[in-house]
């Protein structure tokens, strides 16, 4: 506050001004700390209402902190109003007669049949020169404002606006730590939803490998068998890759609800056939329809050597041929599960496994991966690594394309879920 103010204000506004210094400074969050100013503000100036409205720099919008649940009162800056061309020429306006003044607007006393006489609007300016809002105080009680009073909302102002800064700081703080909290433990949900085991298959050696892009990610798979059949190790075994269009806890929680809906198939028995039904009119039912999941869902025969499968929106699905070492490489054969449930799949052969061949199962993550250069690195690629390390196992493969993939991409970052499910017969 400037000397000059300070003289010309009486020794009790000073202290009162000191009082509300020590007010303002107390820790709070931002609904507390805005009700606070309007209630000084109401005080100081002896005045019947206040009102502080935010400022939107990246809007450049006016807006008004309301209940959780209402819908924000926000309006431009550049428009027609008091405390629009506050805001703009960051000065003080001091109305003494609203009804007189075409900048005021009349329909929130007709509506509310409150009467406003006179208002003082006051910009504040915070730290580093920020436009934090506009605060309004309206009807002062014994008459109308004067210079006085527009000194001490000045004055009162410049507080007010460090103050809410602060308060902002806290909330948007207290809302990351909140948010990293609830991720932290989606993304322990989501892992724990994932096999803490693959089960035995006679004749086969499997692995997977699931690495999200964030927290969260929107790729997930699953294998298991019938509760009657866990202990065969000959048994059919069910498979499932599922990877939600992005990443984060949206998809999360889509593909979760697809391994879901696929553990409860298993439990009760379904055919192949039946669960990809039941998913995908399910996932149509409950998906917004920017949204969908491509998928994998296959049933491998450890006694016939082959894999039934169906692949809706899922592909490249890779083959080793351990004889000629040769690819066999297949595209989706379905549209994406979400969008047309009941479309007919394209026909197609299962795969069938010979002696050390190998079902490459991943998700575009992998595929799609770039260099420093944004160039992809493609399936070519994932069938050299796949390749050169054919004599080794399923887990030493998916190490194999993990590192390969990780020094392809450099320093750059990760941009979409890595996923995968390597089958070998051995036997």
């Amino acid at each position: 506050m400037p000397d000059g103010d300070a003289k010309q204000m009486s020794h009790a506004q000073v202290m009162r001004l000191l009082d509300v210094a020590r007010q303002l400074g107390a820790p709070c969050d931002l609904s507390e700390m805005l009700e606070t100013v309007i209630n000084v503000a109401r005080d100081v100036l002896q005045a019947d209402r206040g009102t502080v409205f935010l400022y939107d720099d990246e809007t450049r919008e006016l807006y008004i902190k309301v209940a959780t649940g209402l819908k924000e009162l926000r309006f431009s800056i550049d428009g027609t109003g008091i405390a629009h061309e506050c805001a703009r020429t960051r000065q003080i306006i001091n109305v003494p007669d609203c009804y007189a003044d075409d900048r005021f607007n009349q329909s929130f006393d007709k509506q509310t049949g409150y009467r406003t006489r006179c208002l003082i609007a006051v910009p504040l300016i915070g730290l580093d020169d920020e436009l934090v809002g506009v605060m309004q105080v309206l009807n002062k009680e014994d008459g109308i404002f004067d210079d006085s009073n527009e000194q001490i909302a000045s004055a009162l102002a410049s507080q007010a606006a460090v103050a809410i800064q602060r308060s902002l700081l806290i909330d948007e703080r207290m809302v990351k730590v909140k948010m990293e909290h609830d991720l932290q433990i989606a993304q322990e949900i989501q892992q724990n939803v994932l096999p803490e085991s693959l089960p035995t298959i006679a004749g086969y050696d499997i692995a997977a490998f699931n690495r999200p892009a964030d927290e969260t990610g929107g790729d997930i798979y699953d294998i298991g068998r019938h509760p009657d059949d866990e202990d065969d190790e000959s048994a059919p075994v069910m498979l499932m890759l599922a990877d939600a269009t992005g990443h984060g806890i949206g998809p999360a929680l889509s593909v979760t609800q697809s391994r879901a809906m696929f553990r409860i198939g298993l439990r009760l028995g379904a055919s192949l056939t039946e669960l990809i039904e039941h998913i995908d009119e399910q996932l149509d039912t409950d998906l917004p329809s920017s949204r969908f999941i491509t998928a994998f869902f296959g049933k491998l025969d450890p006694k016939a050597h082959h894999i039934e499968y169906d692949a809706p929106g899922q592909g490249p699905l890779l083959h080793y041929c351990a004889a000629d070492g040769s690819f066999d490489s297949r595209a989706a054969t379905n549209v994406p599960l979400g969008i047309m449930p009941g479309t007919p799949a394209d026909d197609h052969d299962p795969f069938k496994m010979g002696v050390g061949d190998i079902f490459i199962l991943i998700t575009d993550g992998f595929f799609e991966g770039v260099d420093e250069q944004e160039v992809e690195y493609g399936e070519p690629r994932v069938m050299e690594v796949v390749a050169r390390h054919a004599d080794g196992s399923a887990q030493g493969i998916i190490d194999a394309l993990v590192s390969a993939l990780d020094e392809y991409r450099g320093t750059g970052p990760q941009l979409d879920d890595w996923t995968a499910v390597i089958i070998k017969r051995t036997q």
